[in-house]
């Protein structure tokens, strides 16, 4: 087989890494802020959840928590009488999405608290709730600051999708082994891997610039 009849079956993959890298970066973000603001959180309940989550996801190993997911569950649900058997697409989204979120919460934490002071006393002299204080003065000052954070965040979820390959998801790295097995060419193959992973964080890479560029915008004018 020549290089080039590589480039199907690894576009299929790369289609599936692609939809695997959106899904969980979006279940990451939505995670990050939860978990962020949970952990500055004035209810100890919420806080301690927060804490929990992040500390769990950050403290142990992803592909452990990708195979917890989809062997482990399954057997855990069998032992109370529940199907609890998940796809391995959802165990996927799942496993990458929480692990990024777990890393974005304390991007999130860190930029909230890093809001000056003076803007929530501002925010209680005009008679703002709690809330409003929070979604109109803290999150768009302290969103610019999480930007280059994430974009780092959204390229390492990139890079480990390749880890599903190991519950046979069919993505790029999954591809790229069962033609190698089948050719032996392990050069030719994993050359090309290296160069479509990089053309993919590339790409993600300018789309994270872009929006860190537009939500920079957003930054209040220093005098």
């Amino acid at each position: 087989m020549h290089w080039t009849d590589y480039l199907g079956p690894l576009s299929q993959g790369a289609w599936v890494t692609v939809q695997l890298t959106f899904y969980s970066t979006l279940l990451g973000a939505v995670m990050a802020f939860a978990g962020g603001m949970g952990k500055l959180s004035r209810n100890p309940l919420l806080r301690g959840l927060a804490v929990v989550y992040v500390e769990v996801f950050r403290g142990t190993s992803l592909l452990v928590q990708l195979f917890w997911l989809y062997f482990a569950l399954p057997l855990a649900g069998q032992a109370i009488g529940l199907d609890l058997r998940i796809p391995p697409v959802v165990a996927g989204v799942a496993a990458l999405g929480l692990n990024i979120g777990a890393y974005g919460a304390e991007v999130v934490r860190g930029a909230l608290q890093s809001v000056k002071p003076g803007q929530a006393e501002a925010a209680r002299a005009l008679n703002f709730t709690p809330r409003q204080s929070l979604w109109r003065i803290a999150l768009p000052q302290a969103l610019p600051e999480m930007m280059p954070s994430f974009g780092n965040l959204a390229v390492q979820n990139l890079k480990d999708t390749a880890l599903v390959s190991l519950i046979s998801l069919g993505d790029l790295t999954f591809r790229a082994e069962q033609i190698r097995n089948f050719t032996q060419d392990s050069i030719g193959v994993y050359s090309l891997l290296l160069l479509m992973y990089f053309g993919m964080a590339l790409v993600l890479t300018a789309i994270m610039r872009a929006t860190e560029r537009a939500v920079g915008r957003w930054r209040p004018v220093r005098r």
